[in-house]
C-alpha cells in the first residue's frame, strides 16, 4: 500500500513492546519504523524520523511520559502522539491531553481497538479508550470544581515546588536533584506561569496549602 502510516513505540517493557510491533505490523497500512525505551531516545528519533504516530507510554525509567510528550511539542514535532499506559487516574488522563496527545489509551485495550484508534488518531480524532470517557465527562460539565493546577505540573516541576516550599535556593535544588541552576529557573518560571503566579512566596504558600 502506497500511503503507510510510520508509528514509533516508546514503552520499556521489550515484551509488550514487541507484542504492539507485531500487531501493528501486521496492517498493511501501518509500520512500525522505530522503537525507543526512554523520552530520550524517543526524542532523538522522532526528531530523526518525524513518524505519524507516537505510541507513548507514561511511565518510564528517566523522562516520564509527559515530561518527553512535553519536549517533543516544545520540538516542534508534529506527530500524533497517543499515551499509552496502564493508569486510569484523571489527572494522567486530562494533564495527557492538556499538554498535547491527541489520545489516551489503556494497556489492557483490545487488539482490534488499539489498530482502530491509531487510524483514528491520524485522521485528526481523539481516541480515549472507553473505561475513561467519563473523566472527559466530568471535566467538561458545567459547574464542576476546577481542576487543581498542581495537577498540570510535571512530576519534575512539582519536585521543584516542594523545594521552593522549604525555602531552598535555585543552587540548592540544583545540587539537590542534580540538575544545573539555570534548568530550575527554567522550571521556576514554567510552573510559576502553570499556576497563575508571580512569586516564588505565592508558589511555596500553594505549595504548603496543598500539603507538599
Amino acid at each position: 500500500m502506497s500511503d503507510v502510516k510510520n508509528i514509533l513505540l516508546v514503552d520499556d517493557h521489550p515484551m509488550l513492546k514487541k507484542g504492539v510491533s507485531q500487531l501493528i505490523n501486521l496492517e498493511d497500512d501501518l509500520n512500525v519504523i522505530a522503537e525507543a525505551n526512554n523520552g530520550d531516545e524517543a526524542i532523538r528519533l522522532a526528531l530523526k524520523l518525524m513518524p505519524d504516530v507516537i505510541l507513548l507510554d507514561l511511565n518510564m525509567k528517566g523522562l516520564s511520559g509527559i515530561e518527553t510528550l512535553s519536549a517533543l511539542k516544545r520540538a516542534g514535532v508534529r506527530s500524533k502522539i497517543i499515551i499509552f499506559s496502564v493508569s486510569d487516574s484523571e489527572s494522567d488522563v486530562l494533564q495527557a491531553l492538556k499538554y498535547g496527545a491527541v489520545g489516551y489509551l489503556l494497556k489492557d485495550e483490545e487488539p482490534d481497538s488499539i489498530i482502530e484508534n491509531i487510524r483514528k488518531a491520524i485522521n485528526s480524532e481523539i481516541v480515549i479508550s472507553a473505561p475513561l470517557t467519563q473523566i472527559l465527562a466530568r471535566s467538561i460539565i458545567p459547574g464542576k470544581k476546577e481542576i487543581n493546577p498542581i495537577q498540570l505540573l510535571t512530576p519534575r516541576e512539582i519536585d521543584i515546588l516542594k523545594h521552593l516550599a522549604k525555602g531552598k535556593s535555585n543552587k540548592v535544588i540544583g545540587l539537590q536533584l542534580d540538575i544545573t541552576e539555570a534548568t530550575v529557573k527554567v522550571h521556576v518560571k514554567n510552573l510559576l506561569k502553570k499556576l497563575n503566579l508571580k512569586t516564588r512566596v505565592e508558589a511555596a504558600i500553594l505549595a504548603v496549602e496543598n500539603g507538599l
